[in-house]
Parts: structure tokens; C-alpha cells; sequence
């Protein structure tokens, strides 16, 4: 069931704040509207101009304290009560005794009340003018701070959904790079076991190796944007390590154009396609292969990431994505929206080339 907007404006009541009473809006518009009823009365008025000001300017301060005092007072009100309408009454009851008062106070000492001669027909005139304009005033000012507060809370509302959606945003993209951590680190923890276990001479300089990097890299992996320049240094260590496991069997070159080292981009991207490509490329193979990894800025502010092996290529791996670059396409999607694309091309006589093409970010 729809409110109507007078019983909104008693639920949008304004906490208590008397500083509100003299708001700019609200002191512009009083002036406003005494100087009309000023230039409307000088015209027949005998007495002197300050009077007629005093008096209408004095009525209008009157006017607005009552309005603002019955908009903070009481604080509660009865449910039958809207405050809308008591600020209204108020006002229309406080015009006749507001008039009242200045032309009691303007009267001389001696003279007659003002009732018993003619300038009671000024007081009639006077106070039903003020009837006709002030209720109506107050209720379109009420109208007014009504449509305001709405709008008010239309914005705090958005702003509070779009932060609601960028943390829930942040939160996806933190839950899908821890899940290419482990996926990374259980890998290189195999490696070295498997050396480990081989008896090999470069276990221990490989553990050594992964230790020191491990010490710069986790902290990078939490999920919050990194630049690419970063993601290239753990790139070029994650190949020296895996080229110290298989010496024989890898060879890598990085062609990085300087443009790209400061732009952003998720954590764990590059990374993630270097060791797709070890794991389903080179290990695979007997003889192994070259990595070669190249990231450059093209026409229009887009960033171009490849990574090319000679490996065992798409067919004889399976085919498709594997979990890592699920997750890697995923994440892609959540930071660069349909902007970004990641494709994977066989390539003669047999190898993948893993491309990431994304809009640059500033």
C-alpha cells in the first residue's frame, strides 16, 4: 500500500537541529516574500516606510521560528498527529497573532486600540493576506525538504549498493586468486620433492631458490591489483626455477616492452599462463621446449600478453581450459568486464600460444 506523501513527510522528520531554523533556503525565501508583501502595501501606506518594513519583516521572523520550533518540537507526537500538518497549523495560527502584536506594538501610547479606529481594516488586510500565502508556503517547503530527503536517500542508497557490489567484487577476486595459489605453490613443492627424491645435487639450491622467492611473492598474492612489472618479476623467477629442475629440457626469454611494466592487472595473470604452459607443454614433452613470453601495448590502450611454447601442444594436453585458466578467465572477467579476452591457438609444428588481451587500466 502506497503512502501518501504528506504522511512521508511526518516519517521524515528531521533529527533535532536548530541550526536549521535559520538555513539559507528558508531566511532567502522569508525575504523574498516580505519584500513582495513590502511593495505591495507601500503603495497606500501614510505612516513611514520603516514601519511598514519593520512590521512585515518582523511578522516573517516570527513565522519562521514557529515553523522551525514545531519541526524539531515536540519529539514525539501522537500517531494521529503528522507533523506536517501541525507545522502548518501553526504557522496559519501564528499570522493573525504575529499581526497582532506588531500592530499592538506600533499603536501610540494614548491612543485608542487599533480595533476601534480605521486601522483595523489595515489589520484585516494584513492578516488575510498572510493566511492566503504563509500555510501555503510552509507546505510547499515541506514539499520541497520531502523531495529533497528522498532523493537524499535514493543517493546513500546507491552509493551503499555500489559499494556493496565492488566489495563483493574484491571479495570473488581474492577467493579466486587464493585458489590459484595453492594450485601454483603444490605444483613447486612437487618439483622440488621429486628431486628431492632423485637424490639430485640441485635439490637443495632449488629449495633455496623457492624460499627466496616464495619470501617476495606471497605478499604480492593477496588479491589486490598488482602492476605488470611486478607479475614479470615473478614470472622470470618462477622460470629460473623451473629451468634449474629441468636445465636440459627449458629455455625462456621474456620481450617486454617498457610501456606495460606500470600498468595494472590482476594478481597471478601472467603467472598463470607461464605455468599452464610448463605443466602442459613442457613437462609433458621428452625433448621439452622454449617459453617465450612477450607483453606489449597496442593501438587504442589495450595490453597484449602472450605466452608461446614449443611444447606438446592443445590435443596431445587434453584440450580446452584446465582449472587454472578457468579460474584465470574468471577473474578476468570480474576485473575487466567483457573488455578482456583470453584465447588459446595450436601452434606449427606444435606448441600453444596463450593470449590476454585487456584494456589498459589507469
Amino acid at each position: 500500500m502506497t503512502s501518501s506523501p504528506f504522511a512521508q513527510l511526518n516519517a521524515l522528520a528531521p533529527p533535532s537541529n536548530w541550526r536549521a531554523l535559520f538555513g539559507w533556503r528558508r531566511v532567502r525565501t522569508v525575504a523574498i516574500l516580505c519584500a513582495l508583501f513590502t511593495l505591495l502595501f507601500s503603495f497606500g501606506w501614510d505612516a513611514k516606510l520603516w514601519q511598514l518594513v519593520a512590521r512585515v519583516y518582523g511578522v516573517g521572523l516570527a513565522l519562521l521560528l514557529v515553523f522551525g520550533l514545531f519541526e524539531q518540537w515536540p519529539r514525539r507526537l501522537p500517531k494521529w498527529m503528522a507533523r506536517w500538518a501541525l507545522q502548518v497549523a501553526a504557522v496559519g495560527v501564528t499570522v493573525p497573532l504575529a499581526f497582532f502584536v506588531a500592530f499592538l506594538l506600533s499603536t501610540a501610547a494614548g491612543a485608542p486600540p487599533f480595533w476601534k479606529t480605521a486601522r483595523l481594516e489595515g489589520f484585516m488586510t494584513f492578516t488575510f493576506l498572510g493566511m492566503l500565502v504563509a500555510p501555503w508556503t510552509a507546505l510547499a517547503a515541506l514539499l520541497r525538504h520531502r523531495e529533497a530527503k528522498v532523493e537524499k536517500l535514493a543517493i546513500d542508497f546507491e552509493l551503499e549498493r555500489s559499494e556493496m557490489a565492488r566489495q563483493a567484487l574484491d571479495a570473488r577476486m581474492r577467493l579466486l586468486t587464493a585458489q590459484a595459489q595453492p594450485h601454483f605453490l603444490f605444483n613447486t613443492l612437487a618439483n622440488v620433492q621429486a628431486l628431492v627424491e632423485a637424490g639430485s645435487p640441485r635439490a637443495p639450491r632449488l629449495l633455496q631458490s623457492l624460499t627466496e622467492y616464495l619470501r617476495a611473492a606471497v605478499p604480492r598474492l593477496d588479491g589486490s591489483a598488482n602492476t605488470l612489472g611486478q607479475e614479470l618479476e615473478l614470472v622470470r623467477s618462477y622460470l629460473e626455477l623451473m629451468q634449474m629442475r629441468m636445465p636440459d629440457r627449458l629455455a625462456f626469454a621474456l620481450h617486454v616492452a617498457p610501456a606495460v611494466h606500470m600498468l595494472s592487472c590482476p594478481p597471478m595473470t601472467l603467472l598463470t599462463l607461464v605455468e599452464n604452459a610448463v605443466q602442459h607443454g613442457i613437462d609433458p614433452s621428452e625433448e621439452g621446449g622454449r617459453i617465450d613470453v612477450h607483453a606489449e601495448v597496442l593501438e587504442g590502450g589495450r595490453c597484449r600478453l602472450r605466452v608461446v611454447d614449443t611444447g606438446v601442444g592443445l590435443q596431445a594436453s587434453g584440450g580446452g581450459l584446465g582449472t587454472g585458466l578457468a579460474a584465470l578467465r574468471e577473474r578476468l572477467l570480474w576485473a575487466y568486464g567483457g573488455s578482456a579476452t583470453l584465447a588459446l591457438n595450436e601452434v606449427t609444428p606444435h606448441g600453444v600460444e596463450a593470449t590476454i588481451e585487456f584494456s589498459e587500466k589507469p
